[in-house]
């Protein structure tokens, strides 16, 4: 028997932001109603710290992006940015290909650029259209190839349902992907690029004198949720893939084919709060270690089409050799977590649908290596271990600690804006956090390669009349 409830979903505690919603709700789960979902409903919760599957519905069944597409184009541009091809000030060129792809977009013509960092926030803000393409020909020398080359990254995370045609996800029925991919794709830009992924926060930026604000409503209104992307076309409905921390749990979760904006977001903030619940706390020794011998005992390559060339910012074409069995860390971390965020947990979660693919053994895509860009790393039982272990902590500074985000946002810009040349390869953010029943908001800035270099830079802050300690993260 099928009952009805209303239920209205509060985004944080002093109800500042509510939207309601009917959720049906079943004997073996809640699903959501035929008037907030159409047919082509898909749903996972994950929890990060295991990879471990908190609810899944239709999660591996193929499903149109739309911008959630942009994930895996920002993937490849924090990647160029990590590894020196480009800038946060390089300028990013707008064909007349580019120029002309439909809205959303920021409205180019062909000749412009746009800088990289405001290109980031461009797509993860304002998810524009023209942008996608123009940084897709500028890492790929066409958006074709780029997509291809997307395509081939995906394999090498775990995305094994996923083929991508474009750089933005404007419509194409050979676009696809499913809920537990961009679940995985969600926990790799997030464990890949840390410093990069809190721009996923980004709330609102400045694009020719014009504040533009995001369309993701839930990082502005609810607790612990730091991103990240919002998608919409008639053909997909309306997605989301959010992520959420509170302490030391983390979860990741997709939502896609909702019929309104409202609903999915409804949806999402329900899911959260919900699966929040069941998710283990990270803890020092916590590692996904143990499946990962099982994992390379069955090993064999995806076969994947082959660019020509991948056209790098030296415009040279590399010939990359096919390297089986080779993978970089940061590709093994993503795989191994496919593998066990694929696994059904009868604890707690959804039992698999018949007509979904489960890859319990995922195996390991044949890797193209690039010279000089991506290390070579082969498969081997201390792989992992050697991630962990090479991860740095980063030097941050914080400037103020406020009662709201709108004023820790504020006093980072007065801080970026007028400070520019100690700031200038930084990165802001805002922590959010309480004490008893008081919420502050810490505004940072990350991106300091040492203590000295934070050390310095708060001098000149405090010089300028700003607050400013140093601290590692």
């Amino acid at each position: 028997m099928r009952i009805y409830i209303q239920k209205t979903v509060i985004l944080f505690r002093k109800s500042v932001y509510t939207i309601a919603i009917t959720i049906g709700l079943t004997s073996a789960g809640h699903t959501m109603s035929k008037g907030g979902f159409l047919d082509k409903y898909a749903a996972i919760v994950i929890d990060a710290n295991t990879g471990k599957t908190l609810y899944q519905k239709n999660a591996n069944a193929k499903r149109y992006p739309a911008s959630l597409t942009k994930m895996m184009t920002l993937y490849m541009f924090f990647e160029a940015l990590q590894k020196g091809r480009i800038s946060r000030n390089t300028p990013i060129p707008v064909s007349s290909h580019a120029a002309s792809r439909p809205p959303t977009k920021l409205g180019f013509s062909p000749g412009q650029t746009i800088i990289a960092e405001t290109a980031i926030k461009a797509l993860i803000a304002k998810s524009a259209n023209d942008v996608a393409a123009a940084i897709g020909e500028y890492l790929g020398g066409s958006e074709k190839n780029f997509a291809r080359m997307m395509t081939e990254k995906a394999r090498r995370l775990g995305m094994m349902n996923t083929n991508f045609i474009n750089a933005s996800g404007l419509p194409d029925p050979k676009n696809y992907s499913t809920a537990r991919d961009i679940a995985i794709l969600s926990l790799a830009l997030r464990e890949h690029f840390p410093q990069q992924y809190r721009l996923f926060n980004t709330t609102q930026f400045k694009f020719r004198n014009k504040i533009i604000a995001s369309h993701n409503n839930l990082i502005k209104y609810m607790d612990g949720v730091d991103g990240i992307k919002t998608g919409y076309t008639n053909m997909s409905g309306f997605n989301l893939a959010s992520s959420r921390r509170q302490g030391k749990k983390r979860i990741v979760a997709v939502v896609m084919g909702g019929k309104t904006a409202s609903s999915r977001d409804a949806h999402m903030a329900d899911l959260l709060e919900r699966y929040m619940m069941q998710a283990s706390i990270a803890t020092a020794t916590k590692t996904f270690i143990a499946d990962r011998t099982h994992m390379f005992d069955k090993v064999n390559a995806v076969p994947m089409p082959t660019p020509k060339t991948f056209i790098l910012l030296s415009e040279k074409s590399i010939a990359i050799p096919i390297m089986k069995n080779t993978i970089s860390d940061h590709e093994y971390d993503s795989i191994l977590l496919t593998a066990l965020s694929s696994k059904t947990f009868a604890s707690s979660a959804a039992p698999a649908e018949q007509n979904e693919i489960i890859i319990n053994n995922p195996p390991i895509p044949a890797h193209k290596t690039e010279k000089g860009i991506d290390s070579e790393v082969t498969a081997s039982n201390d792989m992992l271990s050697s991630f962990i272990e090479n991860k740095k902590k980063e030097w941050v500074i914080q400037i103020a600690s406020l009662a709201s985000q709108n004023e820790a946002d504020q006093i980072l810009k007065k801080a970026a804006d007028s400070m520019q040349t100690v700031l200038e390869n930084a990165i802001s953010y805002t922590l959010f956090f309480e004490q008893g029943e008081v919420h502050y908001y810490r505004a940072r800035f990350s991106g300091f390669s040492s203590k000295q270099a934070a050390w310095n830079a708060c001098l000149q802050l405090k010089k300028a009349h700003f607050g400013c300690y140093a601290l590692q993260e």
